[in-house]
């Protein structure tokens, strides 16, 4: 089994020349073996080991075979205790998940800390499966189907090829100590019923099922990487970026809108599940405005097309500045100046530069976001506007409008930042200082 285990990192390219490995360690059978093996390979390794304080001395013992072990072969021991149950609590998620992301964050620390260049972790042909099927009863996109990955985010997962059959037999042959955990035995876990009593009935049905299914894990892998070959493709086609948003025609897309799971994979990567392309499929038709939100991005419909943002939450912008030089610390702000006009000076004419006659100003200067009611008078214009009207002709976005800041002095708007300045503090032939300011890009209206 030791060749099949060093040829299956060799191919798969788990491990290169002089990496160090940082093994993953329960104390159970499969990661106990994991360790022997590697410590056999002679690749440098360290051993992390996580408490989770569920099983009171049990765990303890754990622990204590897992330090064991390392300290035999002389072998980099971590270790750490865990308060699984109130971090379940605190954070109102299930026991199972709070100990995967303290021992996964916790793996990750350890492995920066000290170089490591992977965490191997002791997942089997038969967790594999497991995964497999517990996907396919959830519901699942093709990608759920092809089953754990061997190597992704410096995880690496060496035994996958090894069924939990010929992990005991190495065990026995090469009396490999290792403690059971009693839990595994029960079936109140959802692994555990499949692992229990899904996987006997299929093996009735058919005797080399893991083999089966771990090669139509594999084939769907492979179908899985030519989808997202053909919908990165045609995502790309169909996208177009501006001011840190995608933007999606819509007639493009219509094309495809009547095929669910083509919409599926294309909006996948914005956090799009199953259950949200009907309402997806509702925007496209729908008035400007509508908007889905899933866990990591929005979709807006705007005119013709959907724009996408990642899902940020909106800050409640405001600055107040006494002087010149606190213009200057302004996020976003470029550069601010004060200046005597020579004979001949041309007012910039970029809408992310202000040019102000300084005179007409008075501090504090206020920048902060828009409110409803707000109004100005547009440059070359003496009949004031309300900012809304004015967003609705220049065809901002809720998007735009809820990243829109305004420039205020004496109770008046003297600037939409990025965007138009007010009449009143427009430089004229009698302006003798000018105060111009220039912001970046992006704070230019968004657009």
């Amino acid at each position: 089994m030791l060749n099949e285990f060093l040829n299956y990192i060799e191919e798969n390219h788990l491990v290169n020349k002089g990496d160090k490995v940082l093994m993953a360690v329960s104390g159970g059978i499969d990661s106990m073996v994991m360790a022997d093996l590697f410590t056999m390979s002679g690749i440098k390794t360290g051993v992390a080991h996580c408490n989770f304080c569920l099983r009171g001395r049990e765990s303890d013992r754990d622990e204590k075979l897992v330090k064991k072990m390392a300290d035999i072969h002389h072998i980099p021991f971590y270790s750490i205790r865990f308060d699984t149950k109130g971090y379940a609590e605190k954070k109102g998620i299930s026991i199972q998940m709070s100990a995967r992301e303290l021992r996964y964050n916790w793996f990750e620390e350890i492995r920066k800390k000290n170089s490591y260049d992977t965490i191997a972790v002791a997942h089997n042909l038969n967790d594999n499966i497991e995964t497999l099927i517990i996907n396919l009863t959830r519901g699942t996109g093709i990608a759920g189907l092809t089953g754990m990955k061997n190597s992704a985010n410096h995880i690496i997962r060496p035994l996958l090829f090894a069924s939990r059959e010929r992990i005991k037999e190495y065990c026995i042959k090469h009396k490999v100590n290792f403690r059971e955990d009693k839990s595994n035995a029960e079936t109140k876990y959802t692994r555990n019923k499949i692992r229990h009593l899904v996987i006997p009935v299929l093996k009735d049905i058919n005797p080399s099922i893991e083999d089966t299914l771990n090669e139509t894990a594999e084939r769907l892998g492979a179908t899985n990487d030519i989808v997202n070959y053909f919908t990165d493709k045609l995502r790309d086609s169909l996208t177009k970026k501006k001011d840190g948003n995608l933007i999606i025609s819509i007639s493009k897309l219509k094309p495809y809108l009547g095929n669910s799971t083509l919409l599926y994979e294309l909006f996948k990567p914005f956090g799009i599940t199953g259950s949200m392309v009907p309402d997806l499929y509702k925007i496209t038709g729908g008035e400007t405005g509508g908007q889905l939100f899933t866990g990591t991005h929005r979709l807006l419909k705007n005119r013709n097309d959907i724009i996408i943002s990642v899902l940020t939450e909106i800050k409640n912008e405001y600055y107040k500045a006494n002087s010149i030089a606190g213009l200057k610390k302004i996020p976003g702000f470029v550069s601010v100046s004060k200046l005597i006009p020579a004979p001949g000076f041309l007012i910039p004419s970029d809408r992310k530069t202000a040019c102000l006659d300084f005179d007409k100003l008075s501090f504090p200067i206020i920048v902060r976001k828009w409110l409803p009611g707000d109004f100005f008078y547009p440059l070359g214009m003496k009949k004031k506007r309300k900012l809304s009207d004015y967003f609705i002709d220049r065809k901002f976005s809720r998007i735009d409008k809820e990243k829109a800041l305004i420039l205020e002095s004496g109770g008046k708007i003297v600037w939409i930042v990025g965007e138009r300045i007010d009449d009143r503090f427009r430089v004229t032939d009698a302006s003798r200082k000018i105060l111009i300011i220039k912001v970046k890009q992006k704070e230019a209206g968004n657009r």
